[in-house]
């Protein structure tokens, strides 16, 4: 009876280890890639490889304004370029931070004048030639190189492909 005792315990202790892993497993972080793949908006095609930046790397690809980011929690940049139609060149930006309350705080130290706000993620602005929003921990800036008159259309389209991989 003994020996059936300590079976049934080592197999209730393998369950509740399975359980726990199981449980572990699910709650991991799992990476995003919030960049639409070619053709998944109309009209635009990826025009590079993926480039990321840790934090303490940021000054290399935003020199002179990286630190503003470190202090706002930034984690990570992640940015790719976009053609739209063969012809618009466009750079989509992707900040993760630490937590939401970075992403507003760098999107609301952003000038607004002449924005229009855009129902994109927790809060979106476009101007003629960028868009910005920021959804949870994100902050999303896409830059078009010159302007067209698609361009702010063209732009929202590609903004509205990223949010949705968010």
């Amino acid at each position: 009876m003994k020996r059936f005792a300590t079976k049934r315990w080592q197999r209730g202790i393998a369950v509740v280890a399975l359980a726990v892993l199981a449980v572990g497993a699910g709650c991991k972080k799992k990476a995003v890639d919030p960049f639409p793949a070619s053709g998944a908006v109309t009209g635009w095609a990826r025009a590079g490889e993926t480039r990321v930046f840790a934090a303490k790397d940021l000054w290399q690809y935003i020199d002179g304004d990286a630190e503003h980011y470190i202090a706002a929690g930034v984690v990570s940049t992640s940015t790719t370029d976009y053609k739209y139609q063969g012809q618009l060149d466009a750079t989509v930006d992707v900040y993760t931070m630490k937590d939401a309350a970075g992403a507003q705080k760098i999107f609301s130290a952003e000038g607004a004048t002449g924005a229009t706000s855009v129902p994109l993620g927790d809060a979106g602005i476009a101007f003629a030639q960028s868009v910005t929003f920021r959804k949870g921990p994100y902050l999303v800036r896409i830059v078009a190189y010159e302007a067209t008159p698609g361009t702010e259309q063209a732009l929202l389209a590609l903004a509205q492909g990223v949010a949705a991989k968010l």
